[in-house]
């Protein structure tokens, strides 16, 4: 009786596989046929149009190819932007697992461009404990900013990211004593839930400040410089993945509560211009800085990508009329390779000057004019690894930022869907399913072991250096691999000006 039973079920489950075979093998035929029909007829791809169904298959490869290359066939030092070997680097650091690896570099120390530093014959004994020393930056504003941590995470707007995202970003950065910027889309109540300090930044948009017209409305900006946690205001000019082009939200990004923080109509695209509206010129963007610190008691600078340095001639000069209170308190510069969500392939890959010309040409510019005690120097652009940041502390910036760094802390796999919406890993989507993946208690524990990994071991690199602090490492320190695979010092690569030893600011 029970073996007819079954019998009878196993009949019925295979004419039901049976059935649902047939309907789906004709659904592919219609499918294909359909599929025929339209590539023979379409006239914009030539593959498809001379070879229908199949020619899908070329785009389905290419598609697949990079994700391929990424997990089988590329070796650990050949990605861009960023190789295997920087984000197992990064990942390490922040789940703080042990990060020393056997028998040998896989690193090619002949390859022109490498970094490498100089080690004392004779460094102190014991293992080195960084304990940066705090830096004043903004030492004639109401409210002047003591910060340390020398990596701190740099500009990424709510809506770039997903809340979950901002909010461990939030809650790691104040368990490691850095700082978050919050990029240009406005101050979300995400950025101060950690209890962390905030660098606000005002985009030329003017998202959560502005006015209906996209000026800057002061009010606007009182009330956001009133949370204790704003310790700076940054005036973005340009980034280095962009220059020249404001920033770019897609429509699909734009939630309700997108828009109503940064005062944007919903659900549509949300386009940056390239330029703020009332800074045109070297006089303009003084009067803004001097405006805002004075509105907000707050130290005030700016962030720009650099294609020539005549014009921060011109602003130290202007500073020299004005007086030395009306410097901007900080510099950041932001280096070409500086990544986006969204930017044409064109200004990513052909504008801007790179981080390491950038950084050591505003630091001379500084030292000549007499300005370089008074404005501190921020850096940002691909600085990941101990090393990035410890070049360009070498090269002569106070403080360097990460953006990307800190993405990888939180579970970013370099999938390149930042600008679709639908990043597997819930870091730049707005789509709640996706954003479920990310764990806030364990990636904010992930942000703080990366920031004081990364601060940790720049502090061993110093003491091999022989120096006592990161930001006492100079251009001596540093030599780069020339196109002949001999290396050369920093500082006959890009030499002090003259009477000046070194560009250190504390």
């Amino acid at each position: 009786m029970q073996a007819t039973g079954f019998s009878h079920w196993l009949v019925v489950l295979v004419e039901t596989f049976a059935a649902a075979l047939v309907l789906l093998l004709v659904f592919g035929v219609v499918v294909v046929l359909v599929t025929w029909v339209l590539d023979r007829q379409q006239t914009a791809n030539s593959v498809l149009r001379n070879f229908p169904v199949i020619g899908h298959f070329r785009y389905g490869f290419s598609r697949l190819g990079e994700f391929f290359r990424q997990y089988l066939y590329s070796s650990d030092r050949e990605e861009l932007p960023f190789n295997r070997a920087q984000r197992v680097w990064v990942y390490r650091a922040a789940r703080n697992a042990e990060n020393t690896n056997a028998f040998g570099s896989t690193r090619d120390l002949r390859a022109e461009g490498v970094p490498f530093f100089v080690n004392a014959a004779f460094p102190a004994l014991g293992d080195h404990q960084v304990k940066p020393k705090p830096i004043r930056i903004g030492p004639y504003a109401r409210q002047p900013y003591d910060h340390a941590a020398f990596f701190n995470i740099s500009a990424m707007s709510f809506g770039a990211l997903s809340a979950p995202a901002v909010r461990a970003l939030s809650i790691g950065a104040a368990k490691a004593g850095i700082w978050l910027d919050t990029g240009e889309g406005g101050l979300a109540p995400y950025h101060l839930e950690g209890g962390c300090d905030i660098v606000f930044e005002i985009g030329t948009a003017k998202y959560g400040v502005r006015t209906p017209d996209g000026r800057l409305d002061d009010d606007k900006l009182q009330a956001v410089c009133a949370h204790q946690q704003v310790r700076m205001v940054s005036i973005k000019l340009g980034q280095g993945a962009k220059p020249g082009m404001g920033g770019l939200l897609p429509g699909a990004k734009v939630t309700e509560e997108i828009a109503a923080i940064r005062g944007i109509p919903m659900g549509e695209d949300s386009q940056s211009p390239n330029r703020h509206l009332d800074i045109a010129n070297v006089a303009e963007l003084m009067d803004a800085i001097s405006h805002i610190r004075e509105l907000t008691g707050k130290p005030v600078g700016f962030k720009a990508v650099f294609g020539g340095l005549a014009w921060i001639e011109q602003l130290c000069d202007e500073v020299h009329r004005r007086g030395i209170e009306s410097a901007p308190d900080f510099i950041i510069v932001d280096g070409s390779e500086g990544g986006t969500g969204a930017a044409p392939q064109t200004l990513m890959e052909g504008v801007g000057l790179p981080l390491h010309e950038a950084l050591p040409a505003l630091v001379d510019t500084l030292i000549v004019k007499g300005l370089r005690q008074r404005i501190k120097v921020i850096c940002s652009g691909k600085c990941v690894t101990a090393y990035d940041v410890a070049r360009a502390l070498s090269t002569g910036a106070d403080f360097v930022n990460s953006a990307r760094g800190f993405m990888l802390a939180l579970g970013c796999i370099q999938s390149l869907q930042c600008n679709r919406n639908t990043c597997p890993t819930g870091i730049t989507t707005q789509n709640p399913r996706l954003q479920r993946g990310l764990v806030v208690t364990d990636k904010s524990e992930k942000v703080y072991h990366y920031a004081t990994n990364v601060i940790r071991e720049v502090g061993i690199i110093a003491h091999s250096c022989g120096v006592d602090d990161p930001r006492q490492l100079d251009r001596s320190h540093c030599r780069v691999v020339g196109d002949d695979g001999i290396s050369i010092p920093l500082e006959k690569l890009f030499p002090y000006p003259a009477g000046s030893r070194s560009a250190g600011a504390t």
